[in-house]
């Protein structure tokens, strides 16, 4: 639990979903969070208009036909969704604002409603799915990572959000500095437990792995804030989930290389990958 006297960290969150179970978990996340920072929810619903439009023949001249009845229903479900959140989210003390938006896709929704309300954090639930698809995770969410602004915030089915004890990922880069600078905040107002990993993908690694780690605990001492450390070596990835498990870590944090192009996203970052494999929570941390 913050501090009373602490701002929250995120004044105001963006919850996409999709009316699945898999949506479920991010919707949780935002009402616990809201309810322990004072955070304001908006919760966001992309209704599409043109399912399978990117099928089409790009020659094809003519225009889809936009079924209007099929649209209007999926309105009044979406509408009777957001109406039953707002209720329970005003049951537990949280303001909470529903959005829908009708557009072609989730991501192209979804980004242009961050754009109009540039909120502090997106959170998203993670499809329980496995094997490469589940590494890949779905482009919807991997070009939201790769594209927002803001933290995103990914959940696994099941999972929930605590903040208790978390693992910030760091490889001295500028973006890892970003994600060190969200944790130490985080750790601040949350009163967490934290832990730093710098990742040697093999021996002749270690070295400086070992500079990097040794930088963010003088750094957290200055704080007042005490730091366990790991350098493990291996894949950043698979590292990186490994420790995690390894010292039940609630939340990793890990930062974001920027905008990500089509073939990135196809290979996975690994920030992506980190999600697709973690069992806990995984925050992204986008340089500003």
């Amino acid at each position: 639990m913050p501090a009373a006297d602490q701002p929250s960290p995120f004044p105001k969150i963006l919850v996409c979903t999709d009316g699945s179970p898999d949506s479920e978990g991010a919707m949780k996340a935002a009402l616990q969070l809201a309810q322990s920072t004072g955070s304001k929810i908006y919760l966001l619903e992309v209704i599409y208009f043109l399912a399978g439009y990117e099928l089409q023949s790009p020659d094809t001249l003519t225009p889809p036909v936009i079924n209007l009845e099929l649209m209007q229903t999926q309105e009044k479900a979406v509408q009777e969704r957001m109406e039953k959140r707002k209720a329970e989210a005003a049951q537990l003390g949280v303001t909470l604002e529903p959005r829908t938006r009708t557009s072609s896709s989730a991501y192209e929704g979804i980004m242009e409603e961050v754009a109009e309300l540039q909120p502090d954090l997106i959170i998203m639930g993670r499809h329980g799915y496995s094997g490469l698809t589940r590494v890949l995770m779905g482009s919807t969410t991997a070009r939201v990572i790769g594209h927002s602004p803001c933290h995103v915030l990914v959940l696994p089915q099941g999972a929930s959000l605590n903040f208790e004890r978390l693992l910030v990922a760091c490889d001295g880069s500028s973006y890892s500095e970003a994600a060190w600078k969200q944790a130490l905040t985080l750790v601040q107002i949350m009163g967490s437990a934290l832990v730093a990993v710098s990742v040697a993908t093999n021996d002749p690694e270690i070295p400086a792995a070992g500079k990097v780690v040794r930088s963010l605990a003088l750094a957290a001492e200055k704080q007042g804030i005490t730091l366990d450390t790991k350098i493990p070596v291996g894949r950043p990835e698979e590292a990186i989930v490994k420790a995690a498990d390894s010292m039940q870590a609630s939340l990793i944090v890990v930062g974001s290389h920027g905008r990500t192009g089509l073939m990135r996203l196809l290979m996975g970052s690994v920030a992506e990958r980190v999600i697709g494999l973690a069992s806990c929570p995984v925050l992204v941390v986008k340089k500003s």
